[in-house]
């Protein structure tokens, strides 16, 4: 016999975990929350997307101390106290974890610290102890892919220990040119380090509009970031003066490291729950499948977030925890959207939603593009901008979007817009004639409509 009873028991507390508890609760249900962390919020608050933003931010305000003296303001080198912003970092997130405790508080979530796995379809072990319960969800998130073949040394590094920010190595190797290990780049140049990036496809940021990528890649090696794609590590040594890596392909050669982080992806955390003890299906990725609804095959079992697979962010599985908890609540609700934003929070940043120019081609989607060079937009420049671009895919016969791209300053702001545009079902005359602050960089989305439409002014 079960020792405790949950009516609605969710597994994992991150974005999507505590989205979907905090929901239901709303909607009357007693809600039991686990996760295994002192702290809810899950990695990406206490050790992805809010902590490596702080860090963001104080990279991004060092390289515009650098940049300003062009402007004709001199500013001494900044001296960086890593301590203090290591603190200043953790108090964020301290912060922010501490206002999800009180809202769960407030909602009468009970929150258990400890570590679960089913037992069978209506059973769950934690810790130790049973639980029997009405409706689950599992929202357990994803781990750090660790490379295989490589040596045990503690200046290898996946995102959560480069993250600690430990030190700034003089010579820093980063292994993946995704979103993540981009960031990373971002942070550690900012910081000193004279960062390489290995990445095994042919551009940055793989899967975004190569346009846009090329206008990256280029700021990022402006800010003195050597960058090899098309290049994979064959090998990697572990020496005492120096982390070894030996690559093949378009850049053939050893490159020398202080450290050294991996940051090829994340693998869905099914196993850690045993699922297959309650009967739910999952893949040998580790990925359980669900529909719009957010159910998974087996009845009052639902899954959320980076354990049903790609997109890995935390936006979407908000979403979903949302939908799950309506769901299990006997509303009718669902996912019903593929426009899951991604943003690279780099510098330029990098941000796109539905189809890119390629992914429309492959398809056989009629559509044609519009964009609009950023050098043009006096917002931008105005406020130090560099290269940058809008750029939109669109239907040629109904002038509906298909797909954004921006790059620049704040272009994950800016996403927004495109975004609700393409939910709303909006045209490039909506757009158009939609009024736009002067001088904003919101304008780049009206002048791409008006471009496609000929009727911009403003090249």
């Amino acid at each position: 016999m079960a020792e405790k009873h949950a009516e609605f028991i969710v597994l994992g507390a991150g974005p999507g975990g505590y989205a979907c508890a905090f929901r239901a609760a709303d909607l009357g249900c007693k809600v039991v929350l686990v996760d295994p962390r002192a702290t809810l919020g899950g990695v990406c608050l206490n050790e992805g997307c809010i902590p490596s933003k702080a860090l963001l931010h104080a990279a991004e305000v060092i390289r515009e101390a650098g940049e300003i003296s062009d402007w004709g303001i001199a500013l001494g080198k900044p001296k960086i106290d890593l301590d203090a912003l290591r603190a200043r970092k953790e108090g964020i997130v301290e912060h922010l974890t501490g206002g999800l405790n009180g809202l769960a508080t407030r909602r009468k979530v009970e929150v258990i610290r400890g570590t679960a796995k089913f037992t069978g379809p209506r059973s769950i072990d934690i810790d130790g102890e049973n639980w029997a319960f009405d409706q689950a969800v599992i929202a357990v998130g994803s781990s750090p892919v660790q490379l295989p073949g490589w040596p045990e040394d503690e200046r290898i590094w996946d995102s959560t220990a480069a993250l600690d920010l430990r030190e700034v190595p003089k010579r820093l190797a980063i292994v993946g040119g995704g979103i993540i290990g981009l960031e990373m780049a971002t942070v550690y140049s900012a910081l000193g380090s004279q960062v390489t990036v290995v990445e095994f496809m042919d551009q940055i940021a793989p899967g975004a509009d190569s346009e846009a990528v090329r206008i990256l890649h280029a700021a990022l090696t402006d800010q003195g970031i050597t960058i090899h794609t098309s290049t994979k590590v064959a090998e990697v040594k572990a020496t005492k003066p120096a982390l070894v890596l030996r690559c093949e392909g378009a850049f053939e050669g050893n490159i020398k490291a202080d450290a050294v982080i991996q940051a090829v992806g994340r693998r869905a955390n099914g196993p850690k729950v045993a699922p297959q003890a309650a009967g739910v299906e999952m893949d040998a990725r580790g990925i359980i499948a669900v529909d719009r609804a957010c159910r998974t095959n087996a009845d009052g079992i639902f899954a959320i977030g980076d354990v049903t697979g790609n997109p890995m962010l935390a936006h979407r599985a908000t979403h979903q925890g949302h939908v799950a908890a309506e769901v299990a609540s006997g509303h009718a609700a669902a996912l019903d959207t593929d426009l899951i934003p991604s943003v690279a929070y780099t510098s330029p940043e990098l941000a796109w939603a539905g189809l890119t120019q390629l992914q429309a081609k492959e398809q056989g989607i009629a559509h044609k593009v519009a964009s609009f060079p950023w050098a043009a937009s006096g917002r931008n420049l105005s406020s130090g901008g560099g290269d940058g671009l809008t750029k939109l895919v669109y239907c040629p016969e109904t002038h509906r979007l298909l797909g954004a791209t921006l790059i620049g300053s704040n272009a994950g702001e800016l996403l927004a817009e495109c975004v609700l545009a393409m939910e709303m079902g909006a045209t490039l005359e909506d757009i158009a004639l939609t009024v736009h602050a002067h001088p904003t960089v919101s304008e780049t989305v009206a002048f791409s409509a008006e471009r496609a439409l000929g009727t911009l002014t403003d090249l």
